[in-house]
């Protein structure tokens, strides 16, 4: 019983992050995407029952909030790892070798292109253009973008 009563706490304790962090853009234009992202801030990720939360506040619909959180790339619906890896997949730089450095961080890291490992040390996510196409290939590393990017690389910087 206690286990369900902590679980039950933890729900309403996420469902009070989740309303505070959208609650304050309800009105303003762009409030729904601004509050989404207020809510991965604090939470890490976008949490399933912000979508109803979101519909309650901002009086649309489910369907609407699910749209937005699908619709932008940048909204997860998981906990990302310790270490979060976006590497760009568009046409530039695969023209130099993305394939090459995805295969590689799924075979260094015992990863998935989309998923976090079980250990929850790193995520590896493909994007589609972080504007470094000049110098490509190009990823974000926990925030960092590295342009002329390369497998090793991306692994010196998750062990840093």
């Amino acid at each position: 019983m206690l286990d369900l009563d902590a679980s039950l706490g933890e729900r309403l304790g996420m469902e009070k992050i989740i309303e505070e962090a959208l609650s304050g853009h309800v009105g303003e234009t762009g409030g729904l995407i601004t509050g989404l992202r207020h809510v991965q801030e604090r939470c890490g990720f976008v949490p399933g029952e912000t979508v109803r939360i979101a519909a309650e506040l901002f009086n649309i619909s489910q369907a609407e909030v699910r749209g937005v959180i699908s619709f932008y790339a940048d909204f997860r619906d998981a906990k990302p790892g310790q270490h979060h890896v976006r590497l760009c997949v568009a046409e530039a730089c695969q023209s130099v070798g993305a394939r090459a450095i995805e295969a590689d961080l799924q075979d260094r890291f015992a990863v998935k292109m989309g998923e976090t490992d079980a250990a929850e040390f790193i995520t590896i996510e493909p994007v589609y253009c972080l504007g470094l196409c000049s110098c490509a290939p190009a990823a974000e590393v926990d925030g960092k973008l590295i342009a002329r990017v390369d497998g090793q690389r991306i692994a010196d910087e998750v062990s840093s």
